[in-house]
Order: C-alpha cells, then sequence, then structure tokens
C-alpha cells in the first residue's frame, strides 16, 4: 500500500513536471507571437515612404479647381508640353491669351526641364489695368519680359523651391517657404503646387509677378 501512494506521488510529480515543461512551452509560443505582433506594429515606420510618395502629387487650395478628368485634369496635363497643357485648364485661360499675344508658346513647348510660375485668371483680373493693358500692347516687348520672368531654369521639386532661381527674363525670383506653404518675390502664394506636364513643373500662383523694369 505504501509502494501505491509513493507511486501516485511520483506519478502527480511527473504530471506538475510535465505541466510546468508545457507551460514553459507555451511561453515560449506568446513570446513568439508577441514578437510578430511587434513587428506588425512597427509597419508604420514604412509610412515616410507613402508620405513621400503623397508629395509628388500636386498640392494646395486652389488644386480642386481644376478639373478631375480630360486634358486639363492633372493627369491630362502631365501629357502635354506645357504651354499645351496650360490651354486646356480652365484656371489658366489668362495666362495663355497673353502667352499666345506674345507668341512664346511654341518656346515653352520647346523648353526642357523648365518650372513656370503660372498666375491664375484671377491673377490678372487683380492687376492695375493700365499696366495690363500696357504689357498687352506690347506683346514681344513688355508682355513678353513678364511672362519670361515667370518661367524659371530646371524643373524644380518643392523641397528645392525655396532660394533665388534664375528666370528665362534673365532676372532671378525669390522664393521663400517650405512644404506647401511657399511666397514668390514676397507676394505671391503658391496656390496649387507641384503641377507636372511633359517638360515643365507648375507653380500655379495667386499674383502676376513684375520684374524690375
Amino acid at each position: 500500500m505504501r509502494l501505491n501512494t509513493r507511486s501516485i506521488a511520483l506519478a502527480a510529480t511527473g504530471v506538475t513536471l510535465a505541466l510546468s515543461m508545457a507551460a514553459c512551452g507555451g511561453s515560449s509560443t506568446t513570446t513568439s507571437a508577441g514578437s510578430g505582433s511587434a513587428d506588425t506594429a512597427s509597419a508604420p515606420a514604412t509610412s515616410p515612404s507613402t508620405d513621400a510618395m503623397t508629395s509628388d502629387k500636386p498640392f494646395g487650395a486652389a488644386c480642386s479647381a481644376v478639373p478631375t478628368t480630360g486634358r486639363g485634369s492633372f493627369d491630362g496635363m502631365s501629357a502635354d508640353p506645357v504651354a499645351t497643357a496650360a490651354s486646356n485648364n480652365p484656371v489658366l485661360s489668362t495666362l495663355v491669351t497673353a502667352v499666345t499675344r506674345a507668341k512664346l508658346g511654341d518656346t515653352l513647348n520647346s523648353a526642357q526641364d523648365i518650372t513656370v510660375l503660372a498666375p491664375t485668371n484671377d491673377a490678372f483680373e487683380a492687376m492695375d489695368k493700365a499696366t495690363l493693358d500696357k504689357a498687352m500692347a506690347d506683346p514681344t516687348g513688355l508682355l513678353s519680359k513678364v511672362l519670361t520672368y515667370h518661367v524659371l531654369k530646371g524643373r524644380i521639386a518643392p523641397d528645392q523651391l525655396a532660394g533665388m532661381h534664375e528666370s528665362l527674363e534673365g532676372a532671378s525670383v525669390s522664393i521663400t517657404g517650405s512644404g506647401s506653404d511657399f511666397t514668390v518675390d514676397g507676394g505671391a502664394s503658391v496656390v496649387c503646387g507641384n503641377v507636372q506636364t511633359a517638360n515643365a513643373t507648375v507653380y500655379i500662383i495667386d499674383q502676376v509677378l513684375m520684374p524690375e523694369s
């Protein structure tokens, strides 16, 4: 009888050890799963690359005024050279009229890697009428000078936009700011930036720039 009791005690001890080992094994499994969860939790660390992708898209409040489909949309503009692309965008119709009058369409379309600061229709309407009339009356002189001042050499990305940039007119344009908030020559604001065309990057602005005479 004593032997049976001892056998039972030993058996119980064996079961206890087995359960303890199983518990250790379960702990190891839990730790492994926890490690997997930690890996999953660290996944958002890849979000900067997603942010970098979205930063390649147009930005600014006025971008909502650009058509969502057709040749005047962002996708449509990306397939055409800049003067043609602008002509399909109703936001830039006055600029296109001025470019056509100054006979600069072919020049802009054939240029390689440029940046265009494109005033909106409202920007032209806000100009002093006498100044606008004077420019329009001198298409190959004053008007051409004003328009080429809006064209910068090189295709400039948003993260390189702040600084001094040489224009096709010859003078340099000053741009300050960062992110999606930029000011041009101390007054004009970029209202829709990083618009891509086949040969240019376009920043739509809310004022017409005037080079020093």
